[in-house]
Order: C-alpha cells, then sequence, then structure tokens
C-alpha cells in the first residue's frame, strides 16, 4: 500500500478512537446524577433506591424503575457523619456493598483525565511530525535526502562509467581528498566546496554522483531540486538548512542536489517581481554554501543541463568551485559504454561493438544503453540464444528512424511519391561533395514519417563549415525538387524539409555569419517566458536590415534548391531508377545507391573508410570541404523526413 495512503488510513483510525472515547466518557458521566444528602434521603422513603455501594464518605448506586430517573441512571452523594445511615438503608431494603475508600482512586483518577492527556498527547505527536523527516505526515521543513549506503547490490563505481575519462578524473580527486586529506592539506590545499556537473540530458552526470557515492567511504546525500519545492511559504529554504545540518553532523560528507536547475535559477526574473518561494529557498542555499558560517568538510555536488539559466552568484567560486562538463562521448567512449552495457547480454561472434560505435556518432550513455537494451529484446523476440549484428543494426534503426509503421495503409500513389521524394534527397546527398555518407533510404513509414532518408558520418565531428550547410539545404530541398521534375503537383510531403532549410538559413545569417551580410549577430538569444526575462524581446537592427536578412534568407535556401534541381535535372536517370527500386524492394541501404550509380553512371560514390582521404566525385557539383556532421531534426508528422542521428549543436 503507498504510504501516504497508510498513513491517512492510520489518521483516521485514531480521530475515531478518540471521538469513541470521548463520546464514553460524556456518556457515562451525562447518566450519573449528584444529589444532596436531603435528596437521597427522599428517595430512600420513597423506596426509589435500587442498591448503593458504599466507598468512605461517597455513596452511589443505581434507581429502582418507575420513579422520576431511568433504571440505568446512576447516582452519587457525598453523605456526613450519621450513625443511623445504615440501619434505614436496610430497613428500606436496598442492597448494601461497601469497598475501601481508596479503592482504585488512581484508576478513577487517570480516567477522569483520560480525554485530556489524550488530546495533549495527540499535540505532542503532531509536532514530532512536523518536525520529523522522510515520508511522515506534516513533515515540511525537514529534508528529504536520501542517504545512500556505499555497500549493496546495486552499488556504482568508477569502473561502471565509460566515456568521460576528464570527469572521471576530476571527481576521483575529490574522493581522494576525502580519504587521504592530509596529501592536500600539508601544501595548503582546500577541498573544493562544490562541483558542478553540466551537460545534455543522458551523459552520464547522474550517474557519475552515483559512482562516487560507491567509491567514498563517506555519507553521500541525495536530493532533488524539486524536492524543495512545496506548497508552504518557508519550506524550501527550511529544507536547505535541514539538509546542511545533516552535512555538518555527518561531515565529511557529500550533498548531490539533482537538477539544481530547480532552485538556482536567476532572481529577480520573475514576472510578479523578486520575492517569490524558489527565490527564498535559493538565498539560503548561497548562504548555506558560502555564508557567514563554513560548512567545513560538507561538499555539495549538483547537476544540471541547463546552466545557462542559473543565478551567477550560484556559480561564483568559492560556492561551486569546479564546472566539469559532462559532453557526449567520442568513438572510444561510445565503444567503452557498449562494453558495459552489453557485459549482461551474451553476443554472437560477428558482434562487433567498434562499428556499432562508429555508427552512432553522437549518442549519449543513455541511448547507447537504450540501444543495446532494444537489440536484447529484438533478439529475444526472435528466440535466439544470443544477440546478433543484425539485432544491433534493427534496433540502431528503430532508435534512429522509428518504429515501422506496419498498420499504415498507403496508396498506390502515395508511395510512388514518397518513393520518388526520397530518391531526391538521396542522390542530393550522394552527389554532395563533404555530405555525409548515406546509409539507409525506406519509403517504410516509421515514427511520423512516411519515408526516411539517413545519412551517418564516418567520425565525430564538432563543428560545421559553410559549405556542408549548404549542401544540407539543397539535400532538404531535394525532396521538393525531385516532386516537382517527376510529378504533376507537388504535394505537403516537403513541409518539415522546408521548415528545417528556412531554420538553417536564418541562422547562418542571423548567428553564424555566412552570409553577405557579414559576420553579425542580429536578434537575441530566446528566454524561457515563464522567467519573464526579455518578456517584450528588444530588437538590435533596423527595419531596413530586418528586409536584407528576410532577403538573405530567402537567396540561401533558394540556391539550395537550384543546386538540388541541377543535380537531379542532370542524374534523371538514376532518380527514376532509384525510385522504382525503392518501390520494389522498399528498403535500400546506402552501399546499395552507391553501386546503383556505379552501374548508372560509371562513378564510384563509395565512402572511404575513416582513415583514408576520400576519392574526388563528380565535377561540376559544388565541392566545399566539410568536417562536420549533419543537424539534428525530426520528421514532420505525415510527411516525408530525412532522419538523423542526434548530435551536438554546432559551435558559433
Amino acid at each position: 500500500m503507498n504510504p501516504a495512503v497508510r498513513t491517512l488510513i492510520l489518521w483516521i483510525a485514531i480521530f475515531v478512537v478518540v471521538i469513541v472515547l470521548w463520546n464514553t466518557f460524556q456518556a457515562g458521566r451525562a447518566n450519573r446524577h449528584e444529589m444532596s444528602f436531603t435528596e437521597f434521603m427522599e428517595q430512600v422513603e420513597q423506596d426509589r433506591i435500587a442498591d448503593v455501594t458504599i466507598r468512605g464518605q461517597k455513596i452511589t448506586g443505581t434507581f429502582k424503575p418507575g420513579g422520576q430517573y431511568a433504571e440505568e441512571d446512576q447516582f452519587m452523594v457525598f453523605t456526613p457523619d450519621y450513625p443511623e445511615l445504615i440501619k434505614e438503608l436496610r430497613e428500606a431494603g436496598i442492597v448494601i456493598s461497601a469497598k475501601e475508600a481508596n479503592e482504585n482512586s488512581l484508576i478513577q483518577y487517570v480516567l477522569g483525565w483520560a480525554p485530556f492527556l489524550l488530546i495533549i498527547g495527540l499535540w505532542i505527536f503532531f509536532m514530532r511530525q512536523m518536525q520529523s523527516g522522510g515520508n511522515k505526515a506534516l513533515s515540511f521543513g525537514k529534508s528529504r535526502a536520501k542517504l545512500l549506503s556505499a555497500t549493496g547490490k546495486q552499488r556504482v563505481t568508477f569502473e561502471d562509467v565509460a566515456g568521460i575519462d576528464e570527469a572521471k578524473e576530476e571527481l576521483a580527486e575529490i574522493v581522494e581528498f576525502l580519504s587521504e586529506p592530509e596529501k592536500f592539506q600539508k601544501l595548503g590545499g582546500k577541498i573544493p566546496k562544490g562541483v558542478l556537473l553540466m551537460g545534455a540530458p543522458g551523459t552520464g552526470k547522474t550517474l557519475l554522483a552515483r559512482a562516487i557515492a560507491g567509491e567514498a567511504s563517506v555519507p553521500f546525500f541525495s536530493i532533488s531540486g524539486s524536492d524543495f519545492v512545496e506548497m508552504f511559504v518557508g519550506v524550501g529554504a527550511s529544507r536547505v538548512r535541514d539538509l546542511f545540518e545533516q552535512g555538518k553532523k555527518n561531515a565529511p560528507c557529500l550533498i548531490f542536489i539533482d537538477e539544481i536547475d530547480a532552485v538556482g535559477r536567476h532572481r529577480g526574473a520573475g514576472l510578479g517581481g523578486g520575492h517569490d518561494e524558489r527565490e527564498q529557498t535559493l538565498n539560503q542555499l548561497l548562504v548555506e554554501m558560502d555564508g557567514f558560517e563554513s560548512n567545513e568538510g560538507v561538499i555539495l555536488l549538483a547537476a544540471t543541463n541547463r546552466p545557462d539559466v542559473l543565478d551567477p552568484a550560484l556559480l561564483r567560486p568559492g560556492r561551486f568551485d569546479r564546472r566539469i562538463i559532462v559532453d557526449s562521448p567520442d568513438i572510444n567512449g561510445r565503444t567503452g559504454i557498449l562494453k558495459i552495457h552489453t557485459r549482461e547480454i551474451p553476443l554472437h561472434d560477428d558482434v562487433e561493438l567498434k562499428v556499432i560505435a562508429r555508427g552512432t556518432p553522437g549518442f549519449s550513455g543513455a541511448d547507447l544503453a537504450n540501444l543495446a537494451n532494444e537489440a536484447a529484446l529484438v533478439a529475444a523476440r526472435k528466440s535466439r540464444t544470443n544477440v546478433t549484428m543484425e539485432d544491433f543494426e534493427f534496433a540502431k534503426d528503430k532508435v534512429l528512424m522509428g518504429v515501422e509503421r506496419k498498420t499504415l495503409i498507403l496508396t498506390e500513389e502515395e508511395r510512388r511519391v514518397t518513393a520518388f521524394h526520397e530518391a531526391g534527397h538521396a542522390l542530393v546527398a550522394a552527389f554532395s561533395e563533404g555530405a555525409d555518407p548515406l546509409h539507409k533510404v525506406t519509403i517504410i513509414p516509421r515514427g511520423h514519417a512516411l519515408g526516411v532518408t539517413m545519412q551517418l558520418p564516418t567520425e565525430d565531428k564538432h563543428s560545421y563549415t559553410k559549405g556542408f550547410i549548404e549542401n544540407q539545404i539543397a539535400i532538404l530541398m531535394g525532396g521538393r525538387v525531385a516532386e516537382e521534375l517527376t510529378q504533376e503537383d507537388i504535394t505537403t510531403g516537403a513541409g518539415n524539409d522546408i521548415d528545417r532549410a528556412t531554420d538553417m538559413a536564418h541562422k547562418m545569417v542571423c548567428e553564424w555569419g555566412m552570409s553577405e551580410l557579414g559576420p553579425l549577430s542580429f536578434g537575441g538569444k530566446d528566454e524561457p517566458i515563464f522567467l519573464g526575462r526579455d518578456y517584450a524581446q528588444r530588437t538590435d537592427y533596423s527595419e531596413d536590415t530586418a528586409i536584407r536578412i528576410d532577403r538573405e534568407v530567402e537567396r540561401i535556401v533558394k540556391d539550395g534548391i537550384e543546386r538540388a534541381r541541377g543535380i537531379l535535372t542532370k542524374r534523371r536517370e538514376v532518380l527514376d531508377a532509384l525510385a522504382e527500386r525503392l518501390l520494389e524492394f522498399e528498403t535500400i541501404d546506402g552501399s546499395e545507391v552507391n553501386a546503383l550509380i556505379l552501374e548508372l553512371t560509371g562513378l564510384d560514390l563509395a565512402p572511404a573508410p575513416p582513415d583514408e582521404p576520400s576519392p574526388p566525385r563528380d565535377q561540376g557539383i559544388d565541392e566545399r570541404d566539410s568536417q562536420t556532421e549533419i543537424l539534428e531534426d525530426e520528421p514532420e508528422p505525415g510527411g516525408m523526413g530525412l532522419a538523423v542521428p542526434p548530435t551536438p549543436d554546432p559551435i558559433s
């Protein structure tokens, strides 16, 4: 049962018990009548008393039926020193019982105070709950950090981390400092107070933190940035205080805050002013990290994929002394990651992890873990005893291009349009110097696209040349040009291609300085609207410049269209043959496309091995050297698309 549900049921049960006890006590008091001694003697004379119990000077008893009191009613009376009382009670035929005067007096006293004691106890219990941590009810002000054990079945160490060696070295030094502080302190070195892990999602920031928890022999507290945010005002700051108090008690220790941007965003950026709950939490965090009181021995680890929105005061030395970039792995890193994620997977002899790593540029550690898992699932569905290279290839296509939509039925006309559209993409890519090699062309609907043309770079690249981007725009427009050349009318399938080509051209003009307007930047970066920063975005260029920008964007896109038109017009026979082969086989890999081009034109466009120079290509095509990889985007729903692997953004 959910802990919250169990807690709710417990409180309901306590409430019901309190009500029942209180009602029982009150009911007992309501049916007991306190009488004067005179009235008691009158009831005796009228023969309305059934029995009495005498405890010293206190007499209790019950009434006979038929009088002004009910039979179940009781009475209580205090008697003076009256020696003839017993005689008169016996003459009246009343049953007499006698008990010691002090018998059960303590019990009666406690029972009399029981309801009040119960209320006081419940109040104390509630207050203790409010001051306690964990998942207990009303634990508002206490930190919800979890203390991780260095031992356990799921312990992670640095041996389980690959592809980010520089980050591992930085963090291994932290672990070494905690285990041998004298080695650094004898030279005057001080332990860093904070380490910020920055990188794209899935690159291994949280995994690194778990590895530190497994390596370090000190307490390790883990909490998420969103755990500080609560519906009650002041709770976030209270939890920060409590978290560092726990850290001080367990010093030396490590505190890990995942997704710290949830509480560390830039202050003074809210639409309603700068005094809100998040900023109070951040202010308290700043004070605890480096305020008037020092926190010796408490190291704060934090992870975020949005370092651009963090407050500058949080990033200064003395708070986060080290900023570690956790980037996507290179080919050797990807190979190491694949080895880790395939340790428990039986592999066939034909599986070459180096080849898989070369074909997955831009993949993060999470992407590679997903790839290995998908390959294992594919092999299991086929009832294999081990995972083959074919399974990895199928899993890679599924991850890169999406799941095959076998239930989507296309008309023959739609299949033909899609075939020519994808053939246009493929041929422009094949005849463009510097473009990444073709990997696969298919007209089988995958994901949101009716057809997919995929390119894969042969090596890791981290920047884009102007020639490569112009070629890419031409490749994107190749599908629309192929439709114009072969069909009676154009379709909506090129909508996503046009959008991506326009966006690239706009970035070339406004961000990358790759146009006739020169190396200038136009327009500021978009800020999150909910932060209120630059809500009314300023325009840093004139209307005349805006017109020139529009003209440059239009020129670049139209140049790409003309380049694609020149290639497809010159190689029309290859376009028709490739489209017909797609209609027949539905899926063709890059080597088959190159073989078809060689057969029809005599040109060998097959990519050279990674370590060898590329052969000369067809003359007449814009020959610009490019050492970059393809830009990332997703195909438009319902249209033809150009699917590509995830890659880093270009360096501007």
